[in-house]
């Protein structure tokens, strides 16, 4: 196994015992009598779909939320049985492949419900369904603001009303729940409750109503409802710093390691394009970890990692499978460990000085960066 570990390159040490310990802390969030479904698309934030949902499940997870249809089938082949929802789109053609895994999907609109209708239809089966309302977000939904609420309250009865349709879901999804302003969520959260109402007063309940991504799920816990869509906090990270603070702890920690050490004189520039020059006699460390792995080239001369010893700046451009350290004041050797980001090197530290988010850096980990359980 030390061999795979992964032949010293790069790799992602993954605890499954920190995603639990999330879990537990969101359970406490929201307690019992509210669902969670855990979010495990893009490969569970790239720490790998198939063990963070099992993770989750045995856990206490009621439901598994992924992006597609593909996602969808790699965890029931997995052998997990519990509901999932299909967040984005599939062809209604697949109407027979969600009825069989027992699959529930995303219904955005009309015409929509009508194709997948359709298609269940011909093929003599059941396809249990959620509705997406847009309250602000202007992505997929069916769009209910003051202006449109008669047309999407009709839509979206009309939609429930289809036989090979199960309605079990309404949900909404919110654009700023980690905004400084409050407003704008409980504006969309207001739209909601508003649209619910008057398809209650048309007889078309559900019985589960969720609108709390993880920004939400620690800021509004009156927005709770019957369920939230943790993703983020389940992997250890907090979506913005100004949000409540739930104690988590990471679950990824990217390592690598050191590949050569050597002294240069003032005056070298190092790496492609020459953006950094020594100053003085300096000693660089070259680690094989690269954008091809997923360290954004936007972290070049502004990132750092960590050594045993102290922190290391990254040096010069970051290369497709090689960057370069500046160790003057951190000795390293070949062989040492060097960690990226984890528990001790928060996560956010790199997105920030790449000008990007914590989501995209956990996502962007390369597919041939081995994960280690």
């Amino acid at each position: 196994m030390l061999r795979q570990t992964w032949l010293r390159r790069t790799w992602a040490a993954i605890s499954t015992e920190a995603a639990v310990h999330n879990y537990r802390e969101v359970r406490k969030a929201v307690g019992d009598s509210c669902r969670i479904m855990a979010i495990v698309k893009a490969d569970g934030y790239g720490h790998g779909a198939v063990p963070m949902a099992k993770a989750f499940v045995e856990a206490g997870a009621e439901w598994l939320g992924v992006s597609n249809l593909c996602e969808a089938i790699e965890l029931r082949e997995a052998g997990l049985s519990r509901p999932i929802l299909i967040l984005g789109y599939t062809p209604p053609s697949e109407a027979g492949v969600l009825s069989e895994l027992n699959v529930t999907q995303t219904v955005a609109d009309f015409e929509y419900a009508e194709d997948l209708e359709m298609a269940a239809a011909e093929l003599g089966v059941t396809v249990r369904v959620h509705v997406k309302v847009d309250t602000g977000m202007s992505r997929l939904g069916f769009r209910y603001s003051g202006d449109e609420g008669e047309r999407a309250v009709d839509d979206i009865a009309a939609a429930c009303a289809m036989p090979h349709l199960i309605a079990e879901g309404l949900f909404t999804h919110f654009a700023l729940a980690d905004a400084e302003s409050e407003e704008p969520t409980r504006k969309q959260f207001a739209l909601f409750n508003e649209l619910s109402e008057r398809l209650r007063e048309r007889g078309v309940t559900f019985a589960i109503r969720h609108c709390c991504n993880s920004a939400a799920t620690v800021r509004f816990p009156e927005m709770h409802l019957d369920m939230v869509r943790p993703g983020l906090l389940l992997y250890g990270c907090m979506p913005d710093r100004g949000l409540p603070a739930l104690p988590l702890i990471p679950a990824m920690t990217l390592k690598t390691v050191v590949a050569q050490v050597k002294t240069v004189p003032a005056g070298v520039a190092v790496s492609y394009g020459g953006t950094a020059v020594t100053t003085r006699e300096s000693v660089l460390a070259t680690v094989p970890v690269g954008y091809a792995d997923g360290l954004p080239r936007a972290a070049s001369n502004v990132a750092v990692m960590k050594s045993k010893n102290g922190e290391l700046p990254i040096f010069g451009r970051v290369c497709m499978d090689q960057c370069i350290l500046d160790c003057t004041e951190s000795p390293v050797r070949a062989g040492d460990e060097i960690i990226l980001f984890g528990p001790t090197m928060p996560v956010e530290r790199l997105a920030e000085a790449s000008q990007t988010i914590s989501y995209e850096i956990l996502c962007r980990v390369g597919q041939r960066v081995p994960r280690v359980y």
